[in-house]
């Protein structure tokens, strides 16, 4: 796994793979893929930002098989909209990355179904993603569903008490628990595999601090993030490099699953694609089992008993 770069992907030809998010690591992980061979659909809630990524990588990678399809995560109509398109259209499905994200807005908002918006579509909205595309993942060839998680997710809690931050609502308190839910799912979702015969492998994967517009995006251009992240851009490592521990995850023949995988360096923030950390809170089973109880009933996706 040492210096692993996106020239390892091996070939990724007659492999079909979902992408979360039109720009930033998304798009990274689109281009990546598409180099490899692989047939990728970018899916996201703005049409012009997923065609205008459509466009920009098949002038880089003339012949690229990419296609943008229209998922808003924060709609969970939206996601069995797409789920159906996709059952329609395809007949497999090898790769899914749970990519796309929001950050930190000042002030409590939620999706269209009334769920506090970080949860909603960095976890819920995922976790109903899966759910619908799970039928085309178990006829793929050896299926791999990668979630991203954050370093954040370290000092994350899940408030059972209080899930929806509806009592008591700090922003970055609220995107900490949806992304340790996000690798509470990954971990859990390998568990419920195994015990089914579903033959999907589930990893987690984080990308350090990454130059995307995320923070900018949630907190606000002005806000302090926003500012570092447009002053300051040299503490942040590149996008291209965030992405490969998503990329080792979605391609290496020897990522695991069940496993989490993020940068090597200073204290995982930047570098190369190495084992992550998983923080005690994630490792809880009956935490686990009870999101996921939660999860199925906040969202109404359902998942093959296992």
């Amino acid at each position: 796994m040492t210096r692993w770069t996106a020239s390892d992907i091996p070939s990724q030809r007659g492999r079909t793979a979902v992408i979360t998010g039109t720009g930033g690591l998304g798009f990274e992980d689109a281009l990546a893929l598409a180099r490899a061979g692989a047939d990728i659909i970018i899916a996201g809630r703005n049409p012009s930002k997923g065609d205008a990524a459509v466009q920009q990588i098949r002038r880089s990678i003339p012949g690229a098989s990419v296609t943008f399809e229209m998922l808003d995560l924060a709609n969970l109509q939206s996601i069995e909209a797409f789920g159906i398109r996709l059952q329609d259209s395809r007949d497999r499905l090898d790769i899914l990355i749970n990519n796309a994200a929001v950050m930190a807005p000042p002030e409590r908002l939620t999706t269209s179904d009334g769920l506090e918006l970080q949860l909603g579509t960095n976890y819920l909205g995922h976790f109903a993603l899966t759910a619908h595309l799970l039928p085309l993942l178990r006829r793929g060839d050896q299926p791999r569903v990668v979630t991203l998680s954050s370093v954040a997710a370290r000092s994350g809690a899940i408030n059972f008490d209080d899930l929806q931050s509806e009592r008591t609502y700090k922003p970055m308190a609220a995107y900490g628990q949806s992304k340790l839910a996000c690798l509470m799912f990954a971990l859990e979702l390998q568990r419920r595999s195994d015990a089914g015969g579903w033959g999907v492998r589930s990893i987690a994967a984080h990308p350090g601090i990454s130059r995307t517009d995320l923070l900018p995006n949630g907190t606000g251009t002005w806000s302090a993030p926003g500012i570092a992240r447009r002053y300051l851009w040299f503490l942040f490592q590149p996008a291209s490099q965030g992405a490969l521990p998503t990329l080792f995850a979605a391609t290496a023949p020897d990522a695991q699953g069940r496993a989490y995988y993020g940068p090597h360096r200073l204290s995982e923030t930047r570098g190369y694609p190495s084992v992550a950390k998983i923080p005690p809170a994630a490792e809880n089973t009956n935490d686990a089992t009870r999101l996921w109880i939660a999860s199925e009933n906040l969202t109404g996706a359902t998942f093959p008993l296992g």
